[in-house]
């Protein structure tokens, strides 16, 4: 069951529903950030005026196209692929691309949706999008896996731009892939525009800090939720979802605080390991091997895996879900407080259900939304979008000192916000309405475009 939404937020959200028939995690996010929107349509008529909610509501530009491609077997095969541009008020469209046999257009739009407000309350110059294909990288060799994003990106140059467009990573879309789609982008454009992508290796325009930067700012984030309530990581028990990119970094930034991670976990279960995860080990199966996390118990006597195991049920201080949307429902939030959980940061987007963030709320421990917590993914992309401009090179030290003073101001621009609307304490709130602030000023300056 949803919140009630304002009278005069209704109608809009009915509208969002009935012009994007099926779409439900894009229905999902549009509701969950008109629940706090009542009191700022009060305070700032002029939006109302203007029609701001109806018009980010609606993307400046959606693109679909089919890709198709060959395996090693000589099969063909089409994948369809998506770009929702959803706002550039802020600045050219930033956001990942995804790879994953879930996606359609109701996630992409979501994503994209999210990725508005996540942005600006960045402070960095840059709008909103998202893009992405059902197309599924497991199992699939480096040559498949090349064909398909040369195909994909021979549609989706045309769109893009260092002054445009700017996509990423994100599940399923890692360095190799980035390096595929780049390198077609310049065989096609005869530009070596290295800030159309971010998420770049090293030796060719990437930013140091840039792999770790979501999952450490998630932490960065989490542990300012804690000073503000007297406390810090050292040595509370913590679990964290998934075992990719976002997962892993967050463990060893926990680790680094002081605190001691759990379990963790990947599509086929869970790994617990009470003596704390041994973080390269985790990096060795899944970066390197690319294998199942079950192989981590095999090589740790005391650890154990369990196949389709719901890491939620697991007795912890703090908890990550930095694996995919929804995965954390009314239910396991029940079983993390019953557990003694009292804080909780989002890694990935929109990983807790409004059964569970409600539950949360009320429970009024320190709970952060994806779209401030995780934020530092997107804000060190700007970072290094800022490199390539500049045609310079940054320390891994410089950037995260950058990507530490982010988070630190993420977090005090949505706990004052939350203040100034009348519900201390409360991110979700906070986050909304600082992102939704920013961009709507943007909008109203632009004119009616």
């Amino acid at each position: 069951m949803t919140a009630r939404l304002d009278e005069k937020l209704e109608p809009i959200y009915q509208d969002v529903v009935r012009r994007n028939p099926g779409e439900s995690e894009f229905h999902q996010a549009v509701h969950e950030v008109l629940e706090t929107l009542g009191p700022v349509m009060s305070k700032y008529p002029e939006f109302a005026d203007h029609k701001i909610i109806q018009r980010i509501c609606e993307p400046e530009r959606q693109i679909i196209f089919r890709v198709p491609w060959q395996d090693d077997n000589g099969e063909i095969h089409i994948n369809r692929a998506f770009r929702v541009e959803f706002n550039s008020a802020m600045g050219p469209y930033k956001g990942g691309m995804r790879f994953h046999p879930s996606v359609y257009l109701g996630i992409i739009k979501f994503l994209g949706f999210e990725q508005v407000f996540k942005n600006a309350i960045t402070g960095m110059p840059i709008g909103g999008g998202k893009g992405g294909s059902d197309f599924d990288p497991k199992g699939r060799s480096d040559d498949e896996i090349m064909r398909f994003c040369q195909s994909l990106m021979t549609e989706l140059y045309r769109y893009l731009g260092e002054y445009t467009d700017v996509p990423a990573g994100d599940i399923g879309v890692g360095q190799r892939e980035v390096g595929y789609l780049f390198g077609q982008y310049k065989r096609i454009t005869n530009r070596y525009e290295s800030g159309v992508f971010t998420g770049k290796g090293l030796s060719w325009g990437g930013s140091r800090a840039r792999k770790e930067a979501t999952g450490y700012g998630t932490v960065y984030f989490l542990q300012e939720m804690l000073k503000a309530r007297g406390e810090d990581l050292e040595g509370k028990t913590c679990v964290v979802s998934g075992s990719g990119n976002v997962a892993i970094y967050a463990m060893d930034k926990i680790r680094k605080l002081g605190g001691k991670v759990i379990a963790c976990s990947d599509s086929s279960g869970i790994v617990v390991d009470e003596d704390g995860i041994d973080l390269e080990r985790i990096q060795r199966i899944k970066e390197v091997e690319r294998r199942r996390i079950s192989v981590y118990a095999d090589e740790r006597p005391k650890a154990r895996f369990v196949e389709d195991g719901n890491i939620w049920t697991l007795p912890c201080d703090v908890a990550l879900p930095c694996a995919t949307q929804n995965e954390l429902s009314g239910k396991d939030a029940r079983e993390l407080l019953n557990n003694g959980c009292t804080a909780l940061a989002e890694g990935a987007n929109m990983p807790c259900t409004p059964e569970a963030v409600r539950m949360f709320q009320e429970a009024k421990i320190a709970y952060g939304p994806g779209k401030a917590a995780n934020a530092g993914g997107v804000a060190t992309s700007a970072l290094e979008m800022q490199q390539n401009a500049s045609r310079d090179s940054w320390t891994f030290e410089h950037t995260e000192e950058r990507l530490h003073e982010i988070m630190v101001d993420i977090h005090r621009n949505c706990y004052e916000t939350a203040d100034e609307f009348g519900v201390p304490g409360d991110y979700v709130t906070g986050a909304n309405i600082t992102g939704f602030i920013k961009v709507s000023n943007a909008m109203v300056a632009m004119g009616l475009i």
